[in-house]
């Protein structure tokens, strides 16, 4: 099979797609918020996962194992990559203690801005298919009420050897490049979210490098059939990840503790709506309100 057509980029395009990219990584750290929302509601969803299809094809494996670079560069569109990776990776070392101090502390408010940024995805994403056909809103109900359940489970207790982290970087990865579907809560329920970003703050490698291991492996198998199924039943697989992200919203719904007790009331007082409120409003419209503009900026010509 041939490579697929390349699009041409020049510096700000580049410099663009490595913003994306920094903001998956950003979001593949929150339990809850897919890295691959991000790239759907930026338009390079499709883009990236034929890129990482062609990790698996003979072509470039054949290329890649008598060493011919050259040849196997020519096969994968590794500037598009490379680029998207770099900003990815920049996030994930830069912001992994960010993050987890401000869930530890502004939970709500970190939430009710993800909160936003879910819904408009949803309305978004939605805009693609142009006629809602009844199996296609059966394709709907499918991803949302399987993410819906999903986001239900309870962690779990498992070991911290290399092997099960390996196994929890193969499915966690695979879940981040589905919108909807966090990798990030992946690993909670696995029980290796805390142990990992305790991993990427104090720079242990061996366990980071395993991890990427198992994910590497698991990006180039899932790549395959989500590429095969976006190309042969295209608008069945939109409508299937738009229920994704709506189920998803079971978990990120901001006025929740940990126990997932509505905790809403807490933050009125005698005298009225507390300012939380009000916070937390004004960050789920930004997160609208960053979307608009994502979609926006992904509908102009490179």
């Amino acid at each position: 099979m041939l490579p697929s057509p390349k699009p041409s980029r020049r510096l700000p395009d580049y410099l663009l797609l490595g913003a994306k990219g920094f903001a998956m990584g950003s979001v593949d750290l929150i339990p809850g918020v897919s890295g691959g929302t991000i790239a759907f509601i930026t338009g390079i969803y499709e883009e990236l996962i034929d890129s990482l299809r062609t990790l698996s094809q003979p072509a470039f494996l054949k290329a890649l194992m008598r060493l011919r670079l050259r040849e196997a560069l020519a096969q994968l569109n590794w500037r598009f990559l490379l680029t998207l990776a770099l900003g990815l990776v920049t996030a994930l070392f830069t912001l992994a203690h960010g993050i987890a101090w401000l869930l530890a502390h502004h939970p709500v408010l970190v939430w009710s801005f993800f909160f936003g940024l879910i819904v408009a995805s949803v309305i978004a994403v939605s805009r693609r298919v142009e006629r809602w056909r009844p199996s296609l809103w059966g394709a709907l109900l499918v991803g949302l009420v399987g993410a819906y359940l999903l986001v239900g489970l309870l962690p779990t207790v498992t070991p911290d050897t290399l092997p099960f982290v390996f196994f929890s970087g193969f499915i966690a990865i695979c879940a981040m490049i589905l919108p909807g579907i966090s990798g990030a809560f992946l690993l909670v329920l696995l029980g290796k979210y805390e142990f990992m970003l305790v991993a990427l703050n104090q720079r242990d490698w061996l366990v980071i490098g395993v991890f990427a291991l198992g994910a590497l492996l698991g990006i180039v198998s899932f790549a395959r059939l989500l590429g095969w199924l976006l190309r042969r039943y295209h608008n069945v697989m939109i409508a299937l990840l738009t229920g994704f992200m709506l189920g998803s919203l079971r978990r990120i719904w901001p006025f929740k503790d940990a126990e997932s007790e509505n905790v809403i009331p807490a933050l009125f007082t005698p005298a009225g709506l507390d300012l939380n409120v009000i916070y937390a409003a004004l960050l789920a419209l930004s997160g609208v309100a960053l979307v608009l503009l994502l979609e926006r900026i992904s509908r102009r010509p490179h």
